[in-house]
Order: C-alpha cells, then sequence, then structure tokens
C-alpha cells in the first residue's frame, strides 16, 4: 500500500521562505542543486524549467516534494523538500516577481552550454530571461545577489559575466550596477543523472511507500566545487560536502577532459557500435581501450598528481559501470558542437603543440561527424552542421563548423577523413591500428 508523497507523508518540513531561484528545473538540479540546499531547511527554491509545463505541475501537485533513488548495492531512496514552488518556462510574472525580491539571495542555473550566449531580440534565451530579472531586480530595489552557474563549460563564471557585460553595455547605470551588486560563482559540478524512464516511479514506489510522479534517479557520487565571492546569504551547501575553492580552473579541465570527454567519446563512439548506454559503451573492449588512451593522452596536461588522477580514473570507470545507472548514449550525444569544444580540444591543442596527432580525438571526430552524417544528431546547429556533413568536402567544412582551427589542420582533416570513410564501410567505429 503505497501514499501519494507530501510533505507530511514523506515527513518533510512545510515548504521554507523562498530564497533562492533556480532556472532548468530538471532531473540534475533535483540531484544535485536541490539535495544539497536540503541541507539548510530554512531555504526554499522556486524552481523554473524552459518549456515543460508537466514536470512544473507535479511537482507542486506533490506540494516540492519528491524522491530520489540512489541504486547500489542496496537501492537507497530520500525525500527531498528543497522546492518550495515549481513554474513552468511560461510564467513570466512569477520569475520578475522572484527576481526582483531582496529576500532572494542566490540565482542558481543549469542551462547547458549552449545556453551562454549574447540574448537575440524577440527570442526566448537563459540569459535573456536572466537579464530581465536582474533589470527588474535594479529597478525595484537594487538588492544584492550572486548567480551560480552550474554547467559543464570552463569558466562558467567569467563566460556568463563577460556575456552580461557586452549584454548591457549601452547602459552605463545597470551596467554599473550588475559589476557591484552581482556575484557570478564559477562552479564544477558532477552527479551522473539519467533522463527519467519508464520503472522509476514503481522502484520509488516500492522503496519508499511513496507514490511520486516526478521521481529522480542519481548515482551514489556527487561534487560540487565553488570559487568566488557571495554578494549575499547562501546556503550551507558545505553541509553536504560542497567545496570552496581559490582555483577552480584544473578541477574544470579534470571533469571536462576526464569524465565528459569520456563521455563523448562513448556515446558517438558507442552509438555506432550499437551500444545505447554509458555501460553497455565501456564494457565494450574496444571502447574501453579508447577511453583508456584518451585518458593516457590527457594526463599529459593536467596540472594535478598523477597519483590523484589515477584514482580519479580507477573511479569513473566503477562509476561507468555501475548497475542501476541507465546513462543514455543518445542523450550525452546532444549538442556535439558546444561539447567537443571543451571537451576533447583543448587536449588536441597540446598535443599539436608537443608535434602529435592524438589517435583518441581523430576517432572521437570521426564518430561525431558519422553521427551527424546519418542524421541521428540533435544539436542547437542542426541545419548547418547537417548542410556541412553532406557538402563534397564534409570533413573538412564540419570540422571548420566546430573550429577554425582544426578545420585548418591539414593532416587531421586526412586523418578524420580517413576514418570516416573506414566507418561507412565496414559499420564500426574503431580500428585496430595506433
Amino acid at each position: 500500500m503505497t501514499a501519494a508523497i507530501t510533505r507530511a507523508s514523506a515527513k518533510l518540513a512545510p515548504a521554507a521562505p523562498v530564497r533562492a531561484v533556480h532556472l532548468g528545473l530538471g532531473s540534475f538540479h533535483r540531484s544535485h542543486q536541490a539535495w544539497y540546499t536540503a541541507a539548510a531547511p530554512d531555504w526554499g527554491i522556486a524552481a523554473y524549467t524552459f518549456r515543460n509545463t508537466e514536470l512544473p505541475r507535479a511537482l507542486n501537485a506533490q506540494e516540492g516534494a519528491y524522491t530520489m533513488r540512489v541504486p547500489g548495492e542496496a537501492d537507497a531512496v530520500e525525500a527531498i523538500g528543497a522546492i518550495s514552488r515549481a513554474h513552468a518556462g511560461g510564467e513570466v510574472e512569477p520569475w520578475l516577481r522572484d527576481l526582483a525580491s531582496p529576500e532572494v539571495e542566490v540565482l542558481t542555473l543549469t542551462v547547458t552550454e549552449a545556453a551562454y550566449a549574447p540574448p537575440e531580440p524577440g527570442r526566448d534565451s537563459a540569459t535573456a530571461r536572466l537579464l530581465a530579472g536582474l533589470r527588474g531586480r535594479y529597478r525595484a530595489n537594487g538588492a544584492p545577489i550572486t548567480v551560480v552557474p552550474c554547467d559543464n563549460l570552463p569558466a562558467n563564471g567569467a563566460v556568463l559575466r563577460s556575456v552580461l557585460r557586452a549584454s548591457v553595455s549601452d547602459d552605463a547605470r545597470f551596467a554599473g550596477w550588475i559589476e557591484d551588486h552581482v556575484s557570478i560563482v564559477s562552479t564544477v559540478v558532477d552527479r551522473i543523472t539519467p533522463a527519467p524512464v519508464s520503472g522509476d516511479a514503481e522502484a520509488a514506489a516500492r522503496l519508499s511507500g511513496l507514490r511520486d510522479a516526478a521521481p529522480v534517479v542519481a548515482e551514489p557520487f556527487t561534487e560540487w566545487l565553488l570559487c568566488g565571492s557571495f554578494a549575499a546569504g547562501r546556503p550551507r551547501w558545505e553541509r553536504r560536502g560542497a567545496r570552496f575553492v581559490d582555483d577552480i580552473d584544473v578541477y574544470a579541465s579534470r571533469k571536462l577532459w576526464f569524465l565528459n570527454g569520456a563521455h563523448t567519446l562513448l556515446a558517438y563512439a558507442g552509438l555506432a557500435r550499437g551500444h545505447r548506454t554509458i555501460r553497455d559503451a565501456v564494457n565494450d573492449g574496444r571502447l574501453a581501450a579508447l577511453v583508456q588512451e584518451w585518458w593516457d593522452t590527457a594526463a599529459r596536461h593536467i596540472a594535478v598528481d598523477p597519483a590523484e588522477i589515477a584514482e580519479y580514473r580507477r573511479n569513473l570507470l566503477i562509476r561507468f559501470a555501475a548497475r542501476g545507472i541507465r546513462h543514455e548514449l543518445a542523450q550525452i550525444a546532444h549538442d556535439g558542437s558546444q561539447k567537443i569544444p571543451a571537451r576533447l580540444l583543448p587536449v588536441f591543442r597540446a598535443e599539436r603543440a608537443a608535434g602529435r596527432l592524438p589517435a583518441p580525438v581523430v576517432f572521437g571526430l570521426a564518430a561525431w561527424l558519422r553521427h551527424v552524417q546519418t542524421g541521428q544528431a540533435r544539436d542547437p546547429r542542426d541545419a548547418e552542421l547537417a548542410e556541412a556533413a553532406r557538402s563534397t568536402d564534409a570533413v573538412r567544412r564540419s570540422l571548420l563548423a566546430l573550429d577554425p582551427e582544426i578545420g585548418a589542420d591539414d593532416e587531421l582533416v586526412s586523418a578524420v577523413g580517413a576514418e570516416v570513410r573506414s566507418m561507412a564501410g565496414r559499420g564500426s567505429v574503431l580500428t585496430t591500428r595506433r
């Protein structure tokens, strides 16, 4: 017998006053930032989606409460109540009202790498919403606020600051207020959180006794590193292990190259070999060897103690192969034009500077191009990439679309072209050559 989840049935405290706002409500936010915030019971979150209307409706019907299942030796389920209100993206007035409230002191974002672009007139975007909210706050009371971007973008705080500066350069007073009253904290975030699948709700109900229309499944491992100062108050995220560091760049590189870079390689190469999940792909001997070769390559260029990197690699293999976490390769393969430049190309450039052409990057770029050519890609630049991939000079044009520097590298273009032709001929992404 199960009961519908509410704050009372889940033994959670009443919803806390809203002191934080989140943009990008989804599974990752609920397994990460909301989970950390749940350790600060006096901080409630008003969480906003972009286009999804069903998730806010389900969460509000449950008073913001939901369950998070962590598969392991024995599955664990935790009820989380950090979200006080959930809103669909079209709810503009509540968004502006929340951002104008002096009680709100923190805004977190999970909007993906593609969203860090200046707003365009008449188009809805994360930066357009952020600027509208900040402008309303500036006009209403000018209270300080801290923005915490939580995406796989190197120097995400600095990038966001640069976008905001460029977007308000024609309004000196507003620009000055942003400089003086809006802190932006750079972060590294990590917790594998697959997209919801059928059966999640049944598993949560079986383990918790609670019927939940919006359950989350996440791996046991979680990490949150933050760098920067807060303009006002903040939740005590360190109660659940968040760490505040003076230099975040090396941690960002470690995660982007070793975790996210391996994910990207496994996604494109794994899909081409008929796999569906990270676990399936990493259990493929050829793909496992590709990942190890990639990690060997990246390790030459990371300023982290080799013993720490070796331990990080061992833990990643355990995480990738874990049962109970169905991380879909197709989901990871989305938005390749935004992900590849941050995850693979910094190591590629370092290798080229040393006179080497790194084979894992050649494989990864070829597998990505085949992914585009076969019509599977989902990317903000779909039309442009599809046209390049169908052209008579497909390899060069596609690489130029990713990055002009790599598109001008004749040796790379030749190597990727050879690998693409080999893949097309055999239906497999890996050769045995090194």
